[in-house]
């Protein structure tokens, strides 16, 4: 029987995950590594998530819920958005989803159509890129400059070139943690109105910032996509919940493609999530050590050749130049994962032009994991 293959199944692998596997080889043959390779916390969910969720096992009814999400939990989002930024978010515009990546998959599917232009800035989270291509969407990306991250006139340049129909961005940002200004978010935001380009928002590492409160687009534009999850800063990456704020005009587009593409997210971890916001004490101790990482990641890293490519502004990551070692980072992972059993992603992942100079390490376990990696890649690159 002949197979057809479908040029949209032809996507980038994402480098981050083979790496991933083969650290979970040498693990079962026996060998000790440490992987600073994938964006997840290492810590499980907080007390009050699992006990939620241990509650609705114990009844025993775990069942589809409404496709947008149970009404607890889109009341609890809802008032996040009020403690936390100041703003007024009917429940009627929120959508809980199966994690972050399918508040992407929806988002793209109500917004654009096959062929429409839409930017990313690169480097950037590889998934947004893939999936995009997948739906037959024209990806553009516009390279970070000297300021590290998306900006209101590199956009207004894209759109030039030929009109732009949307623009995703994500700050704090996925793989180089830095931050856009608010100033400059409210400059991109400013000029995609006037250009009729919709924007969406990855706000997925908001409360994970080091230097400056958190900004949400909201706070500048309410017809702003913002695409939110329970995976990082709450610690529930395996849970996959998550939320999107949509506007209005957007709520029920999304929720009839959500109905045929996922039904509902999972109610188990719906019913943890609820719990998720109250968690703050606990999660800050979390965050609090991610601080302590950061601070011998920004001190040791430059001191091993391995100069930051961008500001450790938030999220978990130190985005690092590695050539002064090797000028192919996909060569540079496979060794040092081989020799010194230390994981890291290639920069390929988020940037396809420049990738082969740089690497990602995320610093989201214990400080003891930071050094003893830190030393061996010291010995490694020494010897």
């Amino acid at each position: 029987m002949p197979v057809h293959l479908s040029r949209r199944g032809d996507a980038e692998p994402f480098h981050a995950m083979d790496v991933l596997a083969e650290a979970n080889r040498l693990r079962a043959a026996g060998r000790d590594v440490i992987s600073l390779a994938v964006g997840q916390p290492s810590d499980a969910a907080p007390r009050a998530v699992r006990e939620a969720a241990g509650r609705l096992l114990a009844n025993g009814v775990a069942g589809y819920t409404d496709t947008l999400g149970i009404a607890p939990l889109r009341a609890a989002i809802a008032r996040h958005y009020g403690e936390h930024y100041g703003l007024d978010v009917p429940t009627s515009r929120i959508a809980v989803t199966t994690g972050s990546s399918a508040g992407f998959n929806l988002a793209f599917l109500a917004l654009f159509d096959a062929g429409d232009r839409v930017a990313i800035a690169s480097p950037g989270y590889p998934a947004y890129r893939n999936i995009m291509r997948a739906l037959g969407i024209d990806v553009v990306e516009i390279e970070d400059g000297a300021e590290g991250h998306l900006t209101a006139a590199g956009l207004a340049a894209a759109h030039r070139d030929a009109p732009l129909r949307g623009v995703l961005f994500a700050s704090p940002a996925n793989p180089t943690g830095a931050v856009i200004p608010e100033e400059e978010v409210r400059a991109i935001l400013a000029f995609a109105r006037e250009a009729g380009i919709s924007v969406i928002s990855d706000e997925i590492y908001h409360r994970l910032s080091y230097e400056k409160p958190d900004f949400s687009a909201l706070s500048a534009d309410p017809d702003v996509t913002v695409i939110n999850s329970f995976s990082k800063y709450y610690c529930m990456t395996g849970w996959r919940v998550g939320w999107m704020v949509l506007p209005e005009a957007l709520v029920r587009q999304v929720e009839r493609v959500a109905q045929s593409l996922y039904i509902s997210a999972p109610a188990i971890s719906q019913a943890g999530a609820v719990e998720a916001f109250g968690a703050t004490q606990e999660l800050e101790g979390v965050k609090d050590r991610y601080r302590e990482n950061r601070a011998l990641l920004m001190r040791r890293l430059p001191e091993l050749g391995l100069p930051l490519a961008a500001p450790m502004d938030g999220a978990f990551y130190a985005y690092c130049d590695v050539t002064r070692h090797s000028n192919d980072s996909m060569d540079f992972a496979k060794r040092m994962l081989a020799d010194a059993f230390v994981a890291a992603t290639p920069g390929r992942d988020f940037d396809v032009q420049q990738g082969h100079r740089t690497m990602r390490f995320s610093y989201a376990g214990s400080p003891a994991e930071m050094t003893e990696a830190l030393r061996r890649i010291e010995h490694w690159l020494g010897r």
